[in-house]
């Protein structure tokens, strides 16, 4: 029996001892393969040529008939080290997000008699420019009057509101930037908003954008249930969409007695001075 034992535990130790060294093959083979990276080829395709990531990993990028460059799949070109692979791995390149597109369709304008708050400018910045200069040489504000009507143009682009007419609008609440009522110029509030007379100076705005932004975001609390495409900065924005609801304004006149009290011809004097506009 002792012999016997004997027997089959030097056959254990062998196999055991068999798989130890099986077990550790691979593992030698893959440290041989760090220590030597060389053993891998590059192959380079024809115009591919590397650049270095921001992860430190150098990637092939090969250049488009768009005249733009693309990163390479490591399928169609070079594998590159081990090192490389690893790398790019632990940290992957983000590819750069498509642009926002505008969810909405804003209407053509097409004529100086359409009352429409949503559309298209008619007039150019150039003529807005040189009406209220033609009035008031020096306004009142803390920017210049090219810079004011091209904030116009951006905020009411962004939006869909007509931004010649907002301006007109502006040019009748402000007196051609000449003030003089409730509002103080330092406030940058072009529409009155938030003004209910009696000195009640209303809202403050810390840049001229952000006044026309909030005036253009106002107009288009009345005219459509679409929400800003920018923070809201308008402070009354929210009571209007709350009392309106699902109704919503589609002309310049329907702003008569809503936007200006009694205003019983306030739309058509802010059409009025935008086709004075077109004239210059």
């Amino acid at each position: 029996m002792h012999a016997w034992g004997k027997s089959i535990g030097s056959f254990v130790f062998a196999g055991a001892l068999a798989g130890v060294v099986a077990f550790s093959l691979p593992a030698s083979v893959q440290a041989h393969r760090l220590t030597q990276p060389q053993t891998e080829k590059n192959v380079t395709l024809p115009g591919t040529r590397e650049v270095q990531q921001p992860s430190g990993v150098r990637r092939p990028v090969r250049p488009t008939s768009e005249g733009t460059t693309r990163v390479v799949p490591r399928d169609d070109a070079s594998k590159g080290s081990l090192q490389d692979r690893i790398q790019a791995i632990l940290h992957p390149v983000e590819e750069p997000a498509d642009p926002v597109q505008p969810q909405f369709q804003v209407p053509k304008t097409v004529s100086a008699y359409d009352d429409a708050i949503l559309g298209t400018p008619l007039a150019t910045e150039e003529q807005c420019v040189k009406y209220l200069l033609a009035y008031n040489p020096a306004p009142d504000i803390s920017c210049t009057p090219q810079q004011l009507v091209a904030f116009y143009y951006q905020e009411g682009a962004r939006e869909g509101i007509r931004p010649d007419v907002a301006f007109a609008q502006a040019l009748k609440e402000t007196g051609f930037f000449r003030y003089g009522g409730d509002v103080v110029p330092a406030q940058n509030n072009y529409c009155g908003l938030g003004t209910t007379g009696g000195g009640v100076r209303g809202a403050y705005f810390a840049t001229p954008q952000l006044g026309v932004r909030a005036h253009i975001q106002h107009l288009l609390a009345y005219a459509s249930t679409r929400e800003p495409q920018e923070a809201v900065v308008d402070p009354r924005y929210q009571l209007v969409r709350g009392t309106y609801g699902d109704t919503t304004l589609g002309a310049w006149e329907d702003l008569n007695g809503r936007w200006a009290v009694p205003g019983n011809s306030y739309g058509q004097s802010i059409l009025s001075m935008f086709r004075a506009i077109l004239s210059e």
